[in-house]
């Protein structure tokens, strides 16, 4: 099938976009003659958090309104995670991290062609190993274990690097009308929010198949 560009906006402390990454991932095991060029875009959920980030819980039950509102949500949570076979915990982490650094992250992957092993390893490690995927030397380590080279990942994360970049990038989103995530942007033409089933997703491989 002729390529179409599958362009994704998220954030690593998004549950909902790990529940679609995981989502989309079966989508397209089913599918490996799918057509989609998949890049990763980013979006911070919480541009303004200071860089040391904030105790989750907290910050939590003063957005939603108190700890009944926290759980319900986490409750919800987790039976989505269930369903799509994701060992997320929303207890787990426990602060809210500035993901400027780990935007940058993404985009250096993407340089090198493993963007989806970086996102996947983000998801993994705040989701459900509680790690603190703002502190510099945890994500060298994230890109270490995916093939990247650590030392130069820290060199670049001790810089201002692509900094200024992904900031421009995500207000740039912002004002082309993305207002949350995840955000997919099938073909440079269509958009979907929200964490879509894995049918819907095959259903778009299907009708792009017979599109051709």
């Amino acid at each position: 099938m002729k390529p179409v560009r599958l362009d994704i906006f998220a954030d690593p402390v998004c549950p909902w976009c790990y529940v679609g990454k995981a989502n989309l991932d079966r989508a397209l095991e089913a599918a490996p003659d799918h057509p989609f060029i998949v890049a990763w875009h980013p979006f911070q959920l919480n541009p303004d958090m200071p860089r040391e980030g904030v105790a989750k819980r907290q910050w939590l039950e003063e957005k939603f309104g108190g700890a009944a509102k926290v759980d319900a949500v986490h409750d919800r949570l987790r039976e989505v995670a269930r369903a799509a076979g994701l060992p997320l915990n929303p207890d787990v982490p426990k602060r809210i991290p500035n993901t400027l650094d780990a935007h940058r992250l993404i985009h250096w992957a993407g340089i090198e062609g493993r963007q989806s092993a970086i996102v996947s390893a983000l998801f993994r490690a705040y989701w459900v190993e509680g790690r603190d995927i703002g502190n510099p030397a945890v994500l060298a380590d994230i890109a270490g274990a995916a093939g990247m080279d650590r030392e130069a990942v820290a060199r670049l994360l001790d810089s201002d690097a692509d900094a200024a970049d992904i900031a421009a990038r995500d207000e740039d989103a912002r004002r082309k009308g993305v207002t949350s995530v995840p955000t997919w942007l099938i073909g440079q033409h269509y958009v979907v929010s929200g964490a879509q089933p894995s049918e819907l997703w095959t259903q778009v491989i299907e009708d792009l198949r017979k599109a051709q």
